[in-house]
């Protein structure tokens, strides 16, 4: 009681037993507000402690993995009533699905479509540390069977990412937490496979070109979902995700062929190298890309009074944005050892991390209607690295940057893991087992499923409406156990 009086009041003076002080702070830590009774030691006045009490919240949800849960239950309950809604205007999409459904009705029926997401991000991933591998800078020369083998992950990528959903409406297995898997992979799968395209290219020749190129690609993702949040639809473009994709792949089969050589030549008439054309139209693109984005923003949401899905401001996901942004831009420039010259592969890729994790929580901000947190854990990384810059470079830089690394992995894969958790939980599904529908799971969560995209990204049909039922019994987060359920 207490502690309510404290945290309701402005954190007024509270007088609470000297014992009991640790406890008092590891329940504020918690939230819990339990404060034990009176001991032998007496009372002691603690007014400058409890007046921390209003932060503990922000801590709380910062770091909600560790003891609460994530989504709450109205958050859940809108997730399951999630509708998906999709516009495509792809040039090229409708030239590859043949090829894609040739690829998944040779795909065995009881693999699971959040499984075939997952193996093309490994095989992604992978493949681009094999060209970091040999430039960690993004200016040395690549083996070309190296760049091979990174356009041909990444056409392995394109291939799972599109038949993943075609997958679970094969086999009845669609569900919310689908979009939510798939959309969470390609905001990491974005960071790769921009990183592949400026080491293939040698970019990092030009380390302020690379930087701009780096946050335009993963801000685009971003946008993407901010107007999705705002307007309801995700819409994909003429030239989108799949033609990058595909220029990409090209870009990589050129470096195979010719060598990392080529892009350094120079055309002419023009003196310039083939680099900045390719930069050039890069940009346009994606200049272009972000006037369509932010014209949907702009006019208005669905929500009330044109606010978003969740009925807050149209603006208000810029604000996470800019929190990863403008540090990792300002860190960057303030460097006394110039860390990002020196290291801009392992830099890009801490700050592409950082915001692949919020892009994540956009995404779910949108999926259950909710407003969207503007602080988070994973800002933590970035906060070493400006903190130990203000302090004067304490630390090397290099080893901050190191555990910054290391931070916003852990901390996107622990969130990862139990956000999913939860969302199998309540609609008792596996997150990599396709579970039997029986008639008799009539107590299952159902997803209804709309939209005119005829790729799937989000394990969700585009172009049907169905209604799936999901059994009733759910023994395990990833594989059932051999334990038997009626």
């Amino acid at each position: 009681q207490l502690f309510r009086n404290c945290y309701t009041a402005s954190c007024s003076a509270a007088v609470v037993p000297r014992h009991d002080v640790a406890r008092c702070w590891l329940d504020v830590w918690h939230g819990s507000g339990l404060i034990t009774n009176q001991t032998k030691y007496g009372p002691i006045d603690i007014r400058r402690p409890l007046m921390q009490c209003r932060y503990s919240s922000i801590l709380t949800k910062m770091f909600s993995f560790t003891k609460n849960k994530i989504l709450l239950p109205i958050q859940l309950k809108k997730l399951s009533e999630h509708t998906y809604k999709c516009e495509s205007r792809s040039l090229t999409d409708a030239y590859l699905q043949p090829f894609w459904n040739w690829l998944v009705l040779k795909t065995p029926i009881w693999l699971a479509p959040n499984l075939i997401t997952l193996i093309g991000l490994i095989v992604n991933i992978v493949t681009t540390l094999v060209i970091i591998r040999y430039s960690p800078d993004a200016n040395s020369e690549i083996p070309r069977w190296a760049s091979f083998l990174c356009g041909f992950g990444l056409f392995v990528y394109q291939s799972l990412d599109a038949i993943d959903g075609k997958q679970a409406r094969r086999t009845g297995s669609s569900s919310p937490l689908g979009e939510l898997f798939d959309h969470g992979c390609d905001s990491v799968s974005t960071v790769f496979i921009t990183l592949s395209a400026c080491v293939s290219v040698k970019l990092g020749e030009y380390p302020s070109w690379m930087f701009l190129q780096s946050f335009f690609a993963v801000g685009l993702f971003y946008f993407a979902h901010w107007q999705t949040y705002v307007s309801g639809t995700l819409r994909f473009g003429k030239f989108d995700v799949t033609e990058t994709q595909l220029s990409i792949i090209f870009l990589h089969l050129m470096s195979a062929v010719f060598g990392t050589g080529i892009w350094d030549y120079e055309l002419p008439f023009f003196n310039v190298k083939l680099k900045f054309v390719l930069l050039l139209m890069t940009l346009v693109i994606s200049l272009v890309l972000a006037k369509s984005n932010l014209s949907v923003i702009l006019t208005g949401g669905i929500g009330k009074n044109g606010s978003s899905v969740a009925g807050t401001s149209v603006l208000s996901p810029a604000i996470p944005l800019l929190l990863v942004v403008l540090p990792g831009y300002i860190i960057s420039c303030k460097s006394t050892e110039n860390i990002y010259e020196t290291h801009p592969v392992l830099y890009i890729m801490a700050f592409g991390l950082v915001t692949a994790k919020i892009t994540n929580k956009l995404v779910i901000a949108h999926m259950t209607k909710s407003p969207i947190e503007y602080i988070d854990s994973t800002l933590i990384g970035p906060a070493m690295l400006f903190l130990n810059q203000y302090f004067d470079s304490i630390l090397p830089e290099y080893y901050v940057l190191c555990v910054c690394m290391a931070w916003t992995v852990i901390d996107l894969a622990v969130y990862s893991m139990f956000v999913c958790k939860e969302i199998c939980d309540h609609l008792r599904v596996y997150l990599f087992y396709i579970t039997t529908t029986t008639s008799t799971a009539k107590s299952g969560a159902s997803f209804k499923i709309t939209g005119t995209n005829s790729k799937n990204g989000s394990n969700n049909s585009s172009s049907l409406n169905q209604q799936f039922k999901y059994p009733s019994t759910f023994t395990s987060f990833i594989y059932p156990s051999k334990t038997k359920t009626k």
